[in-house]
């Protein structure tokens, strides 16, 4: 993992962070209005952010519905050998099916979960018996839930709302 230098999160610091991490896309002048601070200042901070490591990437939403045919849904997975090695060789398989595009592992009856986006019913059904049926993998339960509906759609944190490092 690269290391970065480490940049002070002051008021002025955060509040970039919180508003580009809403709106990626704005002009620096926007941002400088929005931030209460100088295009140059605002222009200085936000690189010294970037280069700091502090913003992973960049990404524009995209309203699927619109644009293609698509199956959204959330793949729970529940391993037969939930040790390093086991969950290692999961993780590993999981990393190479793009379609999976976030996988957690988490704590309870099911040891990960995966967001999904598969052209289909058929794509997704294959993929899943695919891993299923990997003995490397040691996948002993498999439950997918598609998505009906999407009440609330956020890829953003509530920065507002959490307590910030010092």
């Amino acid at each position: 993992m690269k290391k970065h230098k480490t940049v002070k999160l002051d008021a002025i610091n955060k509040k970039i962070l919180a508003t580009l991490h809403k709106n990626a896309d704005l002009s620096n002048q926007e941002l400088s209005d929005a931030v209460a601070l100088s295009p140059s200042a605002c222009f200085q901070r936000t690189k010294a952010l970037k280069e700091a490591g502090y913003f992973v990437n960049f990404q524009t939403e995209m309203d699927l519905d619109r644009i293609c045919e698509h199956v959204l849904a959330y793949v729970e997975f529940k391993l037969a050998n939930n040790t390093i090695a086991g969950r290692a060789a999961f993780e590993e398989a999981i990393q190479l099916i793009p379609e999976f595009m976030d996988c957690v592992r988490v704590s309870d009856d099911i040891d990960y979960i995966s967001f999904t986006c598969f052209p289909d019913i058929k794509a997704l059904n294959q993929s899943c018996n695919e891993l299923s049926a990997n003995p490397k993998l040691g996948i002993e339960r498999l439950k997918t839930r598609v998505i009906l509906e999407r009440a609330k759609w956020c890829l953003g944190y509530p920065l507002e709302k959490l307590k910030w490092i010092e």
